[in-house]
């Protein structure tokens, strides 16, 4: 069927990349951080942590339930802090440790919308402690500018 020359199929599409475009715990300005791919239902999928609600609330909800820690450790959660950028806080999987400083994570909508696999963050805490972290920015092709509070690593129950 054909509307004013545009299908429905061409319609269908357009929708579903605009829902996709309004992800959440997004970085970015464009769009919400609320919508369909979200950072923490991504996270609980991938990992052997889960917890609900808000990414931010993660660190406080694994108390008592999973160990915590301020070391990455593969398959650990990495927990951002709630702020002006990312509201919500953010959850990361660690999928690969590089080195002291730095990991590789599997994470939802940090580019508004998108799963990216093994993108690189950095620790660039005073004390090597993962307090404050960088974020590989996909669109630029380099580490984001942005400096990131973040509360630690939930570990899986082993």
């Amino acid at each position: 069927m054909v509307m004013r020359g545009i299908t429905w199929r061409v319609m269908a599409l357009f929708a579903v990349s605009l829902c996709l475009a309004l992800g959440a715990c997004s970085s970015s300005s464009v769009g919400s951080y609320h919508g369909p791919v979200q950072c923490a239902p991504y996270a609980r999928q991938v990992s052997a942590i889960k917890l609900r609600g808000r990414a931010a609330a993660w660190w406080w909800e694994a108390r008592g339930h999973y160990p915590r820690s301020h070391k990455p450790a593969v398959g650990s959660v990495l927990v951002f802090k709630a702020s002006k950028r990312i509201p919500d806080g953010h959850v990361s999987v660690v999928r690969r440790i590089r080195t002291r400083r730095q990991i590789e994570v599997d994470h939802a909508n940090w580019v508004g919308g998108r799963i990216e696999r093994h993108a690189l963050v950095e620790d660039v805490s005073a004390r090597g402690d993962w307090s404050l972290v960088r974020v590989w920015w996909g669109p630029s092709g380099q580490m984001g500018r942005e400096r990131y509070p973040t509360y630690g690593f939930i570990l899986p129950m082993r």
